[in-house]
C-alpha cells in the first residue's frame, strides 16, 4: 500500500501483530490497522502510514504547548501527522486526532523539515496538535539531525506511550515533554476511549528520571474532573510522581468535538492552583485564560514577579543569569535560555 513503511516496536503472534508504540499494546490482524488508524499488519508485520505524512506545519512559541520553564520566548516549529490512542470527547483538534493519513499527500522527509526549521530560525522543533507517539519513526530519524544543529525536541502528548517507546526517543533526543493528564482511570474509561492513568503517571515519572524537562497540563473540563476530590487527585499525584519543582498548568476547557458543557469556570480554575501551591506545588499555573496573572511566573519563595506573560507572549524576563530570583536569590528551574 502505498505510503506506508515499516515500523518498529511490534511482536508477532500467531497471524496478529501485537503493537508495543503505546500501552494499548493492539493486537492487530491481518490487513487491518490498531486503534490509532495508522498502524497496520500487512502479511504479519506492522507498518505505519504516518511516516513523512504531514497535517500541519507552523512555527509557534513555546508558551502555547505550554512550556513555562524551557527557552523562553523561543520559537519551535511545530508540525503533525494524523491519528491518536486516545478517543477524547472534547478533542479540539479532532479533525486531525480521529482522522487516518490520506492514501496520497506530498512526504515531508526528515530532512526536509530540520532545512524548514533552519531556513524558519527557529530554535526549536515540537510534536504536537495530534499524539507526537503516532511520528515514532520520524522523530527517531529527526531528533539527531535537530540536536546536531543546535535544536531542541520537544512532545506535547497525552503521555501513553510504552516506556521502551519513551527511553528510544529521549536517547534520539527529546529535550522536553508536556504531558496532558485528563484524570483519573474513570474520566479515561468513560471520555477518552478507556486507558489507565496509571501509565501516564508512570511515565511521567521516568521522564523526570531520564532526564527530560517535564511539565504536565490538567484540561479542567466542567462536569468532568473539576471536583476538588479531582482536582486533590492529580495534585497528589502530581506531587509524588513529578515532583515539587515541576510546573503544573491548569487549563480552561472549551466546548469541542463530541462536549458541550460550559467553559470551565475562571473560579473552578483558581480554587485549583490555590490547591496545588497549598499542597506544596512551587509553579501552578493557570492556562487558555488571556491576561490572568497566572499565566505568570512567581518566585516561590518571595512571590516576586519573575516573568510576565499574556496570552503566549513574554512581556518581562527579571530572572538573573544564574537562574535565581533577583530580590531573595531562590533558584528558578529552568531548562534553557531566554529568547526575547
Amino acid at each position: 500500500m502505498e505510503g506506508l513503511v515499516p515500523a518498529l516496536l511490534y511482536e508477532r503472534a500467531d497471524g496478529e501483530v501485537r503493537c508495543n508504540l503505546c500501552e494499548r499494546r493492539c493486537r492487530v490482524p491481518e490487513g487491518e490497522r490498531g486503534f490509532c488508524g495508522v498502524r497496520t499488519n500487512l502479511g504479519g508485520r506492522l507498518y505505519t502510514a504516518s511516516y513523512t505524512r504531514i497535517s500541519a506545519v507552523e512555527m509557534r512559541p513555546v508558551e502555547i504547548k505550554p512550556f513555562y520553564h524551557f527557552h523562553p520566548a523561543s520559537q519551535a516549529l511545530t508540525f503533525s501527522s494524523w491519528g491518536c490512542n486516545l478517543s477524547c470527547m472534547w478533542c479540539q483538534n479532532w479533525h486531525l486526532s480521529r482522522s487516518r493519513p490520506p492514501e496520497r499527500s506530498e512526504p515531508l522527509p526528515p530532512e526536509e523539515m530540520l532545512r524548514l526549521a533552519l531556513r524558519l530560525g527557529a530554535q526549536g522543533t515540537c510534536v504536537s496538535f495530534n499524539e507526537p507517539t503516532l511520528l515514532f519513526e520520524y522523530c527517531l530519524e529527526l531528533f539527531p539531525l535537530a540536536r546536531g544543529r543546535g535544536l531542541y525536541n520537544s512532545f506535547v502528548s497525552n503521555g501513553y506511550m510504552t516506556e521502551e517507546a519513551l527511553r528510544m526517543l529521549v536517547d534520539a533526543g527529546l529535550d522536553a515533554i508536556n504531558i496532558d493528564i485528563k484524570g483519573d482511570d474513570e474520566v479515561y474509561r468513560r471520555y477518552c476511549g478507556g486507558a489507565r492513568a496509571g501509565v501516564v503517571w508512570r511515565n511521567i515519572s521516568l521522564a523526570r528520571r531520564l532526564g527530560v524537562h517535564l511539565e504536565v497540563v490538567n484540561l479542567v473540563v466542567t462536569g468532568v474532573n473539576d471536583a476538588e476530590e479531582d482536582l486533590r487527585y492529580v495534585v497528589e499525584n502530581h506531587l509524588r510522581h513529578a515532583g515539587e519543582e515541576v510546573p503544573l498548568h491548569f487549563t480552561r476547557y472549551h466546548p469541542a468535538h463530541r462536549f458541550s458543557a460550559p467553559p470551565t469556570p475562571v473560579e473552578r480554575l483558581e480554587f485549583a492552583r490555590e490547591l496545588a501551591r497549598r499542597e506544596g506545588v512551587l509553579y501552578p499555573y493557570i492556562g487558555n485564560v488571556p491576561g490572568h496573572r497566572y499565566e505568570s511566573t512567581y518566585c516561590h519563595a518571595c512571590g516576586r514577579l519573575l516573568i510576565r506573560r499574556r496570552g503566549y507572549r513574554v512581556l518581562e524576563y527579571r530572572i538573573s543569569g544564574d537562574r535565581r530570583c533577583p530580590r531573595c536569590g531562590a533558584e528558578v528551574p529552568l531548562t534553557g535560555r531566554f529568547h526575547g
